[in-house]
């Protein structure tokens, strides 16, 4: 049985429609903590991401989702097998306006409010800086100025900062959501197997995600053209239309392409042009 840890919070919504783009059925129970989950040789249960890291780490969850930043926080040697590249935040540090001076913290000794005490003080060392850590419970951007002078926290936009006249003056380091497996499973040859196949679902949603299906009628004489414009993932899938008129054209390409992609086609001779979106791909 594999042992699998879905997030509670921030990252759970992402996380349950990649579950469900992927064909995983979950089906909540009613505290909604303890899931059935439709894979064979699965048991899943909600938590926190930090105690997803914790367990991961003590090997009592296999594998589970979770941020890059708690796991630097908490020192865990885990196996990142999938970036899904979801909730992106930047772990900043920020402060007033005043507090800098020449590039450095114009008060020795300054008070830093954070949530990541293990990343905070590597921090401190690294950049040199004379600073003390107070741990916080949340709402750390509350602390400045009358009970921290500066805070680490994450953020996703600066918007909660700004709002509470903080500016950003440093980036620790940038984290999103990230499948984890504990390295002793990776070791049974069975749970490995169950592993390696849920990382392959998960990797089809998201390779889908970043890729449409665009179909195109093109002349004859001017289907090489076509194809040598299209970067595709092998060879485009091609077919003969009724009467000789031509060919379809069929082939996934990156979504980011599409505007000019659509252009060039057009300049090629491609004609009716279709685009579809993929649910998943496996190679």
């Amino acid at each position: 049985m594999v042992h699998l840890a879905l997030p509670k919070g921030r990252m759970e919504d992402a996380v349950l429609r990649l579950m469900a783009d992927a064909g995983i059925r979950l089906t909540f129970d009613r505290r909604g903590y303890r899931p059935t989950i439709s894979l064979d040789g699965f048991e899943t249960k909600i938590l926190k991401p930090q105690n997803i890291v914790e367990m991961l780490h003590l090997g009592s969850r296999d594998l589970g989702f979770a941020g890059a930043d708690w796991v630097m926080e908490k020192g865990a040697e885990l196996i990142e097998l999938v970036d899904t590249a979801l909730d992106p935040v930047r772990i900043v540090a920020a402060a007033g306006p005043d507090f800098l001076e020449d590039e450095r913290p114009a008060i020795a000794g300054f008070v830093v409010a954070t949530e990541y005490e293990r990343i905070t003080r590597a921090w401190l060392d690294r950049r040199g800086f004379d600073g003390r850590v107070m741990r916080s419970y949340g709402a750390t951007e509350v602390f400045p100025p009358e009970d921290a002078d500066c805070i680490v926290d994450n953020t996703a936009t600066g918007t909660t900062l700004k709002a509470n006249g903080l500016v950003i003056f440093d980036e620790l380091m940038r984290s999103s959501t990230r499948l984890y497996a504990c390295p002793r499973s990776l070791e049974q040859p069975e749970k490995r197997a169950r592993i390696e196949h849920f990382v392959v679902l998960v990797r089809s949603v998201l390779d889908a995600r970043k890729r449409v299906m665009l179909e195109v009628n093109v002349p004859g004489d001017r289907l090489e053209g076509v194809v040598a414009i299209l970067p595709c993932m092998r060879e485009p899938t091609i077919a003969p239309l009724h009467h000789d008129a031509g060919f379809a054209v069929k082939a996934a390409v990156p979504r980011a392409d599409l505007p000019g992609l659509i252009r060039s086609i057009k300049e090629q001779g491609g004609t009716d042009i279709v685009v579809s979106s993929i649910a998943q791909i496996v190679p």
